[in-house]
């Protein structure tokens, strides 16, 4: 059986896009920049690839020193890409192309959204290619989707020029920040509390609603068998209720914007109180990303070409 448990996931860095608070290295380990790992290759690299210290694949293992020591010293930018994914074949290339001519004034860090899964989760990627550029330790600015080189090239001098501007934790409620690690921690409990106190002060807050959302998502599926809910929904596409939940399962495994497309086209197929029942959950799954994410911009177009 193959069950999503909450506890499994770090946290939901409901604090803007991102926040690496948790990860962020001690002070002890600013002192000096992080060294590539070597390489097992002893055929040397392959034509078009860029030379060793401007790129680095990252997983769990690697990502404190490659990517949050190595941005005290120089901009990282974290491309999170996939094998089966067509514009990543696109953009990772020219990303590759500009860090070897970079020459090691800012670094490329790769990261496979398959088999980094919780990388993806901590970063709240919901579609790829995702790139963010991480400076002194904490993101600083991101897009998601293909971009043009002139673009790409324009948006990268301005994270240099950034200089490494991180907002700081004093603007963050410290309420959002505790509900965050209990999320972290598995204490659902815990977090609906601090994140419906910062609620009933501000009902809008932006941080709050999307915690919040994500305290029910991961109250859905907690106990869900993942791989059943998706066959189930596969074969009763019709089932309104099969279909919520495997939409359920994709957001929690990265996959939002199949999620997205699942219930559109199950919005387009259902009338009644059944239809409606799906727009609303839609519309909450699109709290759990926050209203900034391209991919639920796209997604609500669709919803709205569904219903009218």
């Amino acid at each position: 059986m193959s069950q999503l448990d909450p506890r499994s996931i770090p946290s939901s860095f409901t604090r803007g896009a991102v926040d690496l608070g948790a990860l962020r290295p001690p002070a002890a380990s600013q002192s000096a920049p992080a060294q590539p790992a070597p390489s097992t290759d002893t055929a040397g690299p392959a034509a078009g690839t860029p030379p060793a210290g401007v790129s680095v694949a990252v997983d769990e293992s690697n990502f404190q020193a490659e990517v949050l020591e190595r941005s005290l010293q120089v901009p990282v930018v974290v491309d999170f890409w996939a094998e089966w994914c067509g514009p990543c074949k696109q953009l990772s290339p020219l990303l590759e192309k500009l860090a070897a001519e970079a020459a090691g004034s800012w670094v490329l860090a790769t990261v496979d959204v398959d088999a980094n899964p919780r990388l993806a989760q901590a970063f709240r990627v919901q579609s790829i290619p995702t790139v963010y550029a991480i400076v002194g330790g904490q993101p600083v600015d991101g897009f998601t989707g293909g971009i043009g080189e002139q673009q790409l090239r324009q948006w990268i001098d301005a994270v240099r020029a950034a200089g490494g501007a991180a907002p700081a934790e004093s603007e963050v409620d410290p309420r959002i920040v505790d509900a965050d690690d209990n999320l972290a921690a598995g204490d659902l409990d815990g977090a609906e509390e601090l994140f419906s106190q910062v609620l009933s002060e501000r009902p809008n807050d932006p941080l709050a609603t999307s915690g919040m959302a994500q305290v029910a998502l991961m109250r859905r599926v907690q106990t869900v068998d993942s791989r059943r809910a998706l066959a189930d929904a596969q074969q009763r596409p019709d089932d309104a209720d099969a279909q919520l939940l495997a939409a359920d399962v994709e957001v929690m495994n990265g996959r939002a914007e199949e999620a997205y497309q699942r219930l559109v086209e199950t919005v387009r197929r259902l009338r009644g109180p059944e239809r409606d029942a799906v727009r609303k959950h839609l519309l909450g799954l699109f709290d759990v990303a926050g209203p900034d994410d391209p991919a639920v911009a796209a997604a609500r177009r669709d919803l709205a070409s569904a219903l009218f």
